[in-house]
């Protein structure tokens, strides 16, 4: 994953504003690049035989810099995605305006800067603490090479489905670290049990930034302590962490919404990053949503994999499946609603409803901000065998390089959308003769035959909708079938290579 990038001001009231917005995004991401420079200047000079240093396992607290945060300082501050005006699928859900995690009843949390990222002043670090036990269920990245706190969640989770914390920090992912990183995670773990006395059993971990590089427990564990002792349930605490967990993102990515359950108010409230090395199956990605429905935890677990599939597996930047993914989402019971112990009752659908509106915001959030992007790019897929295989012909197109280069060139080339669309590996046979495509409402093949239509107005499309950053939608028939799907990904631009290009060299 990519390190910390400056903040900006984003403003979406205009054409005019959106084209200074991404001219600020932009300078970001070069600061971001040069941020990257320095890091593995810093790196080549005093971390040589990282995998060789073993910290001491009795880390000494300092008292120093344990004074509660400022949450208004620029330490804590980003632009915010767009989730609500333009991410957030309709629905019978109210957003409840500038709030975060702590929106649900039961849950704390707090941010802090403890220095781990290699450059730049942006706090590091959160920590979520429910006041009691949770239902708690998790999605994680499939790759090999998962990181030590993937391993450590996927344990805890295993052994039960409930939980009370979970701890985050950015700057070093804590992964392809070996036998050390994993006494590192245990060791965090145990200092969030002894600062907040919340059993070692109810502890998750998340951790982005470089892969193969171990936290800087000195730094951290203090910090740790910190976390523990200002936790709070306050916006501004939940903005802080929003912000805190960041790496190359531009911007930050919370939400809270509310339905009405039987005339009980329910609250969904999360946080997620990720910018670059996204892909389905798990992208880098961190999310975490809090919520105090009421659900018997064997429901929330089945809920909370479906939503997993439909949400963030659905979203691609790059193509790359990082070591770190994780998706926790919390259930503290807190509204008062009745638990729901049928997952096929009118209640249980309502709750899954809104769980999957607030991971699919979260997550076209992350697809929004891609490194270097200048749109999202939507593809909607109907009429295939079933509804997996309508996801996999939509992730097939969002992840076709060529379709995305062709996307920021404003080049409306409907032959990838048709070749994307042929490669996915459905489990049944795609009949190219009952392939239609349409771009922005612009049909370009039908029944699959190729049709008259104006290029012009199709780039015109694509410029526009670059120009302002919004969403590029393509959508795709292939058969008589009742299976749908969608996926979300960006365009491939210039920026994206800069910033990866000299990640650490």
């Amino acid at each position: 994953m990519m390190l910390c990038c400056t903040s900006t001001s984003v403003s979406y009231s205009s054409s005019s504003s959106m084209m200074k917005m991404k001219m600020k995004m932009t300078a970001a991401r070069k600061s971001c690049l040069a941020q990257i420079k320095s890091c593995a200047r810093s790196f080549r000079r005093s971390n040589n035989g990282i995998r060789g240093r073993r910290y001491d396992t009795a880390f000494r607290i300092s008292a120093t810099s344990m004074t509660k945060p400022d949450y208004s300082s620029p330490d804590f501050e980003l632009a915010y995605a767009p989730i609500e005006k333009q991410l957030l699928p309709s629905g019978p859900w109210k957003v409840i305006p500038n709030a975060g995690v702590t929106a649900p009843e039961g849950f704390q949390v707090s941010a802090y800067k403890a220095g781990l990222r290699a450059s730049g002043t942006r706090g590091d670090c959160a920590l979520i603490v429910a006041d009691e036990s949770c239902s708690c269920a998790g999605v994680f990245t499939l790759n090999d090479v998962c990181a030590a706190p993937v391993q450590f969640c996927k344990k805890q989770l295993e052994m039960k489905s409930t939980s009370r914390a979970i701890l985050i920090n950015a700057g070093q992912a804590n992964a392809a670290t070996g036998v050390l990183g994993d006494e590192d995670a245990m060791a965090c773990a145990k200092t969030v049990s002894d600062v907040t006395g919340v059993d070692h059993s109810d502890i998750l971990l998340m951790s982005t930034g470089v892969i193969g590089r171990r936290i800087k427990m000195d730094k951290f564990v203090p910090a740790i302590k910190a976390l523990g002792e200002h936790l709070e349930r306050s916006d501004a605490a939940s903005m802080a962490a929003a912000t805190s967990i960041c790496t190359t993102d531009v911007v930050r990515k919370t939400l809270a919404i509310e339905i009405d359950i039987n005339g009980t108010k329910v609250r969904f409230g999360g946080i997620s990053k990720g910018s670059g090395m996204i892909h389905p199956n798990m992208g880098t990605m961190l999310a975490v949503v809090t919520s105090d429905a009421n659900v018997a935890p064997d429901i929330w677990t089945k809920m909370v994999k479906r939503v997993g599939t439909k949400s963030f597996n659905q979203i691609s930047v790059d193509g790359d499946t990082s070591t770190n993914d994780s998706l926790v989402c919390y259930a503290s019971g807190k509204s008062g609603m009745k638990q729901i112990t049928d997952e096929n009752s009118a209640e249980a659908k309502q709750i899954e409803e809104a769980l999957n509106a607030i991971n699919l915001g979260l997550a076209k959030a992350i697809a929004w901000d891609g490194e270097g992007a200048t749109c999202l790019f939507e593809t909607n897929v109907k009429g295939a065998e079933d509804d997996e295989d309508a996801r996999t012909i939509a992730r097939s197109v969002i992840c076709s390089s060529l379709l995305k280069a062709a996307i920021f060139g404003h080049d409306p080339n409907w032959g990838r959308i048709a070749c994307a669309t042929g490669y996915a590996k459905t489990k049944s046979a795609l009949n190219q003769n009952h392939l239609n495509i349409a771009m922005g409402g612009i049909t370009l093949m039908k029944d699959g035959q190729p049709v008259d239509f104006d290029e012009k107005k199709a780039s015109a499309y694509l410029k526009e909708t670059t120009a302002n950053h919004g969403t590029v939608v393509v959508d795709i028939e292939v058969g008589n079938g009742s299976g749908h799907g969608q996926a979300w990904g960006c365009d491939l631009s210039y920026d994206y290579v800069k910033i990866n290009a000299e990640y650490t060299t």
